[in-house]
C-alpha cells in the first residue's frame, strides 16, 4: 500500500462516501455558535469511537466557562485568534494561532498552530474562554475512552506550532495532529487508536490517505469543495460532514479553481456501550448517576469542584 500523497494508490478496498450531512449553527456553552457534525442529529449520532465534533466561533464574553467532564479526550485546537484554558489539575495555557498566505497570493488560509489534547479520565472541571477580542474560530473533537481508561488521572498534551509536524508535497499541505502521513508521525499519545489530518489542497491537487481496515473513517469540510471517493464523485462543500464507507484508504481531489481544506479523522472502534448525559459519557447509567453524585459532593476525582474557579480573563 503506498503512503499518503499524490502517488497512485493501492487500496484493494477504496473507501467511499456512505453519507453527508450538513452541520447547521447553533448556539452552545455561554453564547458561542457552533456547528455540530456528529451528535448534531439522527443523522450521524456518533461514530464509534467518537462522540463530537464541533466547529465555530466564539466572541467575547462568549465562550465555555466552568464546567465537568468524565470518560473520554477532548482534543482541541484554533483556527484563528487566542483561547484561553484553565483548569483545576493546574494547568493554564493560552493557544496562539496567525493567518497563513499557503502559495497562492491573495488566498489565506488559517492553518493549525496549537492543539490541546486533554484525557479527561475520572474526572475534570475546566473552563475555555477567548483570550483575545474579535473573533475566535475553533475545531473540539470527544475521542471515547475504553471502559478500563474511563477512570485514569487525567492529564493533558500541548503541542505548540514548532512540535506539529507537517508535510507539503505537490500541492498537498498536511499537518498531523495524531496518526502517520507521508512517513512523518505526530508525537501525540492516543490511548484509543487515532489518525487525525488538517489537510490544504491546493487547485489540481490529489491526496491519498491508507486508514486501516475496521476503523471508521470521516472528513469535514472547512473550506473549499474537495471530492472524496473518486474523480467522479460531485465535490462537497463547506460545513459538511462526510462518513466514509468500509475499506483500506481514502483518494481525494481538489477540481476547483480554490483551496480546499478539511480535517480527514480515523480511529479504531471500541464496541462497547456508549451512554452519554452532557459532559458525562460512560457505558452504564448507573455509572452516569455515579458520575453526576461525585461532581456534586466533590469526590472521585471531583474533589476540588466544590471551591476551584477559574481564573477571570483579561482580553487582549
Amino acid at each position: 500500500m503506498t503512503n499518503c500523497g499524490s502517488e497512485v494508490p493501492a487500496f484493494c478496498h477504496p473507501r467511499m462516501v456512505v453519507k453527508q450531512i450538513h452541520s447547521k449553527e447553533k448556539s452552545e456553552g455561554d453564547g458561542a455558535i457552533m456547528r455540530r457534525s456528529i451528535i448534531g442529529g439522527p443523522e450521524l449520532k456518533n461514530l464509534d469511537p467518537f462522540l463530537l465534533l464541533d466547529y465555530g466561533s466564539v466572541s467575547p464574553p462568549a465562550g465555555f466557562p466552568d464546567h465537568p467532564h468524565r470518560g473520554f479526550e477532548t482534543v482541541t485546537y484554533m483556527l484563528q485568534a487566542f483561547k484561553h484554558f484553565h483548569a483545576f489539575l493546574g494547568s493554564q495555557c493560552y493557544i496562539k494561532t496567525d493567518v497563513i498566505f499557503l502559495h497562492r497570493e491573495h488566498s489565506p488560509t488559517r492553518t493549525l498552530q496549537a492543539i490541546k489534547w486533554m484525557t479527561v479520565g475520572r474526572g475534570i472541571v475546566h473552563s475555555e474562554m477567548p483570550a483575545t477580542r474579535g473573533t475566535n474560530e475553533v475545531l473540539q473533537l470527544w475521542v471515547n475512552l475504553s471502559a478500563a481508561n474511563k477512570m485514569i488521572e487525567p492529564s493533558y498534551q500541548e503541542l505548540q506550532e514548532k512540535d506539529v509536524v507537517k508535510v507539503e508535497k505537490d500541492g498537498l499541505r498536511v499537518s498531523v495532529i495524531a496518526g502517520d502521513c507521508l512517513g512523518i508521525k505526530s508525537p501525540i499519545y492516543t490511548r484509543t487508536p487515532t489518525m487525525y489530518l488538517d489537510v490544504i489542497m491546493q487547485p489540481g491537487a490529489v491526496f491519498h490517505q491508507p486508514i486501516p481496515e475496521g476503523w471508521n473513517a470521516f472528513a469535514y469540510i472547512l473550506e473549499g469543495t474537495p471530492t472524496f471517493g473518486t474523480v467522479i464523485t460531485p465535490a462537497i462543500s463547506a460545513h459538511h460532514t462526510v462518513q466514509l464507507g468500509p475499506g483500506d484508504g481514502i483518494s481525494m481531489w481538489n477540481k476547483s479553481d480554490s483551496v480546499s481544506r478539511f480535517v480527514l479523522i480515523g480511529g479504531q472502534p471500541l464496541n462497547e456501550p456508549v451512554v452519554q448525559h452532557g459532559p458525562f459519557v460512560m457505558n452504564t447509567w448507573e455509572e452516569i448517576k455515579q458520575a453526576i453524585y461525585d461532581f456534586q459532593h466533590a469526590q472521585n476525582g471531583f474533589e476540588k469542584a466544590a471551591s476551584w474557579r477559574s481564573d477571570p480573563v483579561t482580553y487582549a
